[in-house]
C-alpha cells in the first residue's frame, strides 16, 4: 500500500474544522426545544422510514445509548413509534407518527431556506461546481451513498440536501485533559473577555480539586472531540449539599460552535445527576456569558443570586443559577 500523505491527512482534519463550522452556517437549527442533535435524529427518522436503532446510530454516529435516550424523549412527545419487524420478530423498526413529521416540517424548510441563502451568493457556475464537488466528496468517501440520488441536468442545479454535522465524540477525561482544560479556558477568556491570568489559577485550582477528592460513584467529566482534537468540557461534581450537583468548566471551542454542542453537555450532566439521585444542580456564572446564560435558561436552569464584585482584572456581576431534578 503506498505511505500515505503527512500532507494530504493535514488537508482532510483541515477540512473536517472548515465544514464542522460551515455546518453551523447551513443548519443552524431553532425550532422549538430541539437541539442540532436532536434535529439530526428527526431528519434520518423522516428521511428513513422502518429503520432500527442500529442502523440509525450508525448513520449519525452516536453511541446507543444516548440516541436512545433520544428516542425516548421523541416517544413522549408522541413523535416517533415502534414495532416488531414483521420479516425480522427480533428488529424493532422506527417510524415518524404525522406528529412527529409535523413537528420535522419547519426543520426541513429551515434547512433548505438556509441552503437556498448560500447558493444565492453564487452565479450558475459556481453553483455548479459547488454541488460538483460535494457530490465527489460523497462518491469518493460513501459510494452507495448516491444511487438513489438525484439525477442532473447539464444545466439544472442538483437539489442540495441538508448535510449532517461533523460527528462530535463525547468521552471520559483521560491523562493530559486538565492540562488542556485549563489553557483552553485560559486563552478563551483573555481573548474574548479580556479575563487575566488570576482566572486561568482558579480553573487550575478546580481542576486541581476535582482529582484531589473525586468520587466515580458520583462525580464525572466530560471531553468533546471533532476528529480527534479536543473542543469541549464540562464537570459535574459533589455541590453545596449531599443533595446537590454543581456543573463546573462547561467550555466549547470557537470551533464547534453552532453544533449544539453546549446544551448536550449540559444534557449529560442533567442525566448523570438524575441517574445518581441528585435532587438539584447548581452552577456559577457570570452575566457577560450571554449565550451560556441563554442555554441554561432553555434547559430549565433558574437565576436565583447575583451581585457585583470585581474579579479577573475586571469589574464584573457573578451568577448562581440552579434547576430542580
Amino acid at each position: 500500500m503506498t505511505d500515505i500523505s503527512t500532507g494530504h491527512i493535514h488537508s482532510i482534519r483541515h477540512f473536517n474544522r472548515f465544514y464542522t463550522r460551515q455546518a453551523g452556517v447551513l443548519s443552524p437549527y431553532s425550532a422549538g426545544n430541539l437541539s442540532l442533535t436532536d434535529a439530526r435524529v428527526l431528519y434520518e427518522l423522516a428521511h428513513r422510514p422502518g429503520t432500527v436503532a442500529s442502523d440509525l446510530a450508525g448513520v449519525t454516529g452516536l453511541d446507543h445509548g444516548y440516541l436512545s435516550r433520544i428516542l425516548k424523549r421523541f416517544e413522549a412527545s408522541g413523535w416517533v413509534t415502534r414495532e416488531t419487524s414483521p420479516k425480522d420478530g427480533r428488529q424493532v423498526l422506527l417510524n415518524l407518527t404525522p406528529a412527529g413529521q409535523e413537528a420535522f416540517a419547519p426543520l426541513e424548510e429551515e434547512a433548505n431556506a438556509n441552503a437556498a441563502a448560500v447558493l444565492r451568493t453564487m452565479g450558475d457556475s459556481d453553483r455548479q461546481r459547488l454541488v460538483d464537488a460535494m457530490q465527489e466528496i460523497e462518491r469518493l468517501l460513501d459510494p452507495e451513498s448516491l444511487q438513489h440520488g438525484s439525477t442532473r441536468s447539464a444545466t439544472a442545479v442538483a437539489p442540495v440536501t441538508p448535510v449532517a454535522p461533523v460527528t462530535i465524540v463525547l468521552r471520559d477525561v483521560r491523562p493530559g485533559d486538565l492540562g488542556w482544560v485549563v489553557q483552553a479556558h485560559a486563552e478563551a477568556y483573555t481573548r474574548e473577555y479580556g479575563w487575566d491570568n488570576t482566572f486561568e489559577a482558579l480553573v487550575a485550582e478546580i481542576v486541581a480539586q476535582f482529582v484531589r477528592t473525586f468520587d466515580s460513584s458520583r462525580e464525572r467529566g466530560w471531553i468533546a472531540e471533532i476528529d480527534g482534537e479536543r473542543v469541549g468540557s464540562i464537570f459535574l461534581v459533589r455541590g453545596s449539599d449531599p443533595t446537590t450537583a454543581k456543573i463546573r468548566l462547561l467550555l466549547v471551542t470557537p470551533a464547534s460552535r453552532g453544533t449544539g454542542l453546549g446544551s448536550r453537555l449540559v444534557t449529560e450532566c442533567i442525566e448523570f445527576a438524575r441517574s445518581k439521585n441528585y435532587e438539584k444542580i447548581e452552577l456559577w456564572t457570570h452575566s457577560c456569558l450571554t449565550a451560556a446564560r441563554a442555554m441554561y435558561a432553555k434547559r430549565g436552569f433558574a437565576l436565583v443570586e447575583s451581585d457585583e464584585y470585581e474579579g479577573f482584572g475586571k469589574k464584573l456581576v457573578w451568577e448562581n443559577w440552579e434547576m430542580t431534578l
